[in-house]
């Protein structure tokens, strides 16, 4: 029974639009961001980034253990530790940051990475609208002052590099066609590296089991799901569409945090939503155009 549940998981990833898989991965994503900034409170954002990150590798390798996969080879096994360790990379630096800003403007502009990505590939005119829109909206929902939290600023500037790394390397491990198994094994990876910033607290989550609970829990729903889900876009959709439908995470970032963490926008927040809803709606409609196409003339 289990493979056959694990078979109609697989065709769903497979057949599902794209934007349903990124509501999906938002969902768990930015549900997990939300137990984290809670667990601020009591462990510091570099343990509970740890203990994510550990968790989520668990996870992932224990679920494809026993699944069949092409050999690894050593070319294979590096490019899943890069991959890993700019993830671990920017889930250290991104809870670092939204430590110190509100998560939906922390995440527009840490957006900034993706949308780098998204201009090197960029083509067509209606591409570059889309990106144009995208961009501002960026500009006008992550309104965060430089003098008011340089620190958090900068670390979320750190995380935005390592967002664009994610995307690129993410797509090379994505198409070994593993499964989740390379997600995992780069994550173990990942943890080794950000070891060193992540035991400070450790003992804290140790000798509290909810904390413990709280941050393998925020593996599981951004990591395991959020980043699996990922895993499967991308061996579906262009590096480019990738990077630009990420413009939907920022409006979800916002959304969670003005539900969960009374973090308001305010009216020039709501018009940059609106400004990345337009550019994806822009970039979408353009693909929709050139499917047709490619249907009529085969």
């Amino acid at each position: 029974m289990a493979p056959a549940k694990g078979l109609r998981l697989h065709r769903i990833l497979e057949v599902a639009p794209p934007e349903f898989l990124f509501a999906l991965s938002a969902i768990a994503q930015y549900s997990g961001a939300v137990i984290a900034v809670k667990l601020f409170n009591e462990a510091s954002p570099a343990t509970v980034a740890y203990i994510r990150v550990v968790a989520a590798s668990l996870i992932l390798i224990v679920f494809s253990v026993r699944r069949s996969h092409p050999k690894w080879t050593r070319h294979d096994i590096a490019w899943a530790a890069a991959f890993g360790c700019a993830t671990a990379l920017m889930n250290l630096f991104f809870y670092m940051a939204i430590d110190r800003l509100p998560m939906g403007k922390g995440v527009t502009i840490e957006f900034i990475g993706p949308i780098a990505v998204a201009a090197l590939r960029t083509r067509t005119m209606r591409n570059t609208i889309a990106l144009a829109l995208a961009a501002i909206g960026v500009v006008v929902l992550g309104g965060v002052e430089l003098g008011n939290e340089p620190l958090g600023l900068v670390f979320i500037l750190a995380a935005s590099v390592m967002w664009a790394l994610y995307i690129v390397m993410g797509s090379r491990v994505a198409l070994g066609d593993r499964g989740v198994s390379g997600l995992g094994v780069g994550l173990f990876f990942g943890a080794i590296l950000i070891t060193p910033f992540g035991v400070g607290d450790l003992h804290k989550a140790i000798a509290a089991p909810h904390i413990l609970f709280g941050a393998a829990l925020v593996g599981l729903l951004a990591n395991a799901i959020g980043y699996g889900i990922d895993q499967s876009t991308l061996r579906r959709i262009p590096i480019r569409r990738f990077s630009l439908l990420l413009a939907l995470l920022p409006v979800c970032a916002a959304i969670f945090g003005f539900l969960f963490l009374g973090q308001t926008p305010t009216a020039l927040d709501l018009a940059g939503m609106a400004l990345v809803l337009v550019g994806v709606a822009v970039q979408e409609r353009e693909q929709l155009e050139r499917h047709h196409q490619e249907v009529e003339t085969t």
